[in-house]
């Protein structure tokens, strides 16, 4: 850091210094570091009745202070009104600058000085409640909701929005957050999604998979519609990105049959105008018709529960269409399992979005570019969850209550697949 200084200041001696400048005093600056914070020593001498011109007088000044135009006073300044504790409001904020604020507490901490942990404790339990125990047509808690219910049950007289919200924000429970679940029915889950996470380990009844041996993801996305909008998207430079036309009309929509090989990273895919039996399996004569699948030892296909590949009736007509084909059902409510959904997940983020196509052949033509894309730059999933990261999954899940209604259909669903 350069000082403020004249690069001879400290040169000359103190008698030059008083004959240049005629002044009764003269300055001589030194620097030291304290905790690696610089500070500035200033010495200077004045001339005043009772007292020797050469009395020293020390002052320890900051970099910001040193660029004062005068020479600071020796007696401590006396806080202003402004910069002494910063009081705090009831909300947790403070009203002054917090840097020279007296309190040691964040701003989340300074909420539980004012108001007791038995109230924290109530705003936590009404928010993890249903609504309809306060009598509220709601069907899931707001704060300020929250902050209504608390006053009118007389738990506090007054409580601001934004305490309220720091309580509920520290807390590690947050019930009132919510996605969307589905339960499986499929009493034999781990049984068939260990068969899947084996396979992609490569992996089959404890021994390691040949190199003539294939695994195959399957699955249809349906409904790829061709929509042409009724004003052609734009394209801005001024940071607002594409503008893409609410109305569109419908050309038509596609259903696209893909398998994934899922060690060699190879995606096959087939067009269709429905899904169903007919198509799905001119889907399985078209991979299993080429190369290496054709002469291979076993493929085995990973197919969920769908209409067009039930594990009640796929396993054997596969089997009767291809001796070396093999199907593994997976559980109900288990397409998280299957790598195929992996790539169509990128089919439609990459290439199908925003949708604008004038007909079906353009989508075609776009799905099967990107299908020669993804074959040539890609690599394998590297997928990482195990039967072992399943089964501690499962321990951890509640066991599924069903209907009578839904126990009727499990209890068909388990006499067809014997």
């Amino acid at each position: 850091m350069v000082l403020p200084i004249h690069p001879m200041a400290a040169k000359r001696s103190e008698a030059a210094l008083d004959r240049e400048r005629g002044e009764p005093c003269a300055a001589v600056i030194r620097c030291t570091i304290r905790r690696f914070q610089p500070r500035i020593l200033i010495w200077w001498r004045r001339s005043f009745v009772g007292a020797t011109r050469r009395t020293p007088k020390c002052v320890e000044l900051s970099w910001r202070n040193f660029w004062l135009k005068s020479p600071p006073s020796t007696t401590p300044r006396r806080p202003a009104d402004s910069e002494s504790m910063c009081s705090s409001s009831i909300s947790g904020g403070s009203d002054g600058p917090n840097r020279i604020s007296g309190w040691k507490t964040s701003r989340g901490q300074v909420a539980r000085g004012f108001f007791p942990p038995r109230l924290w404790a109530i705003i936590k339990s009404i928010a993890c409640e249903l609504p309809s125990r306060h009598d509220q047509p709601l069907s899931r808690w707001f704060v300020p909701d929250i902050k209504r219910v608390v006053e009118s049950e007389g738990h506090v007289e007054s409580i601001s929005l934004s305490t309220i919200w720091r309580i509920l924000d520290q807390d590690a429970l947050k019930p009132w957050r919510r996605h969307s679940w589905i339960w499986s029915r499929d009493p034999r889950f781990f049984e068939r999604a260990a068969l899947a996470l084996d396979l992609y380990e490569g992996i089959w009844n404890g021994r390691s998979l040949r190199s003539d041996e294939f695994v195959i993801s399957a699955d249809e996305k349906t409904s790829i519609q061709a929509r042409c909008r009724l004003h052609p998207t734009e394209v801005h430079c001024d940071g607002r990105g594409q503008r893409v036309e609410h109305e569109y009309e419908r050309k038509g929509a596609w259903t696209y049959i893909a398998g994934l090989d899922v060690h060699r990273a190879r995606v096959m895919g087939r067009l269709e105008l429905k899904n169903g039996i007919a198509p799905f399996s001119r889907f399985v004569d078209q991979v299993m018709r080429r190369e290496p699948y054709a002469s291979a030892r076993r493929v085995f296909w990973l197919v969920d529960q769908g209409s067009s590949h039930r594990p009640s009736t796929f396993p054997d007509r596969l089997r009767t269409m291809y001796p070396n084909a093999l199907a593994v059902p997976l559980p109900v409510h288990a397409s998280w399992l299957n790598q195929i959904e992996i790539y169509f997940s990128i089919l439609e983020r990459k290439a199908l979005t925003p949708n604008d196509f004038p007909n079906l052949a353009a989508v075609m033509e776009r799905i099967h570019a990107f299908e020669g894309i993804f074959n040539r730059t890609a690599d394998p999933f590297t997928w990482t969850f195990t039967r072992e990261d399943l089964g501690r999954l499962l321990k951890r899940m509640p066991s599924v209550v069903l209907t009578e209604s839904a126990q009727l259909g499990h209890r068909h669903a388990l006499k067809a697949t014997g």
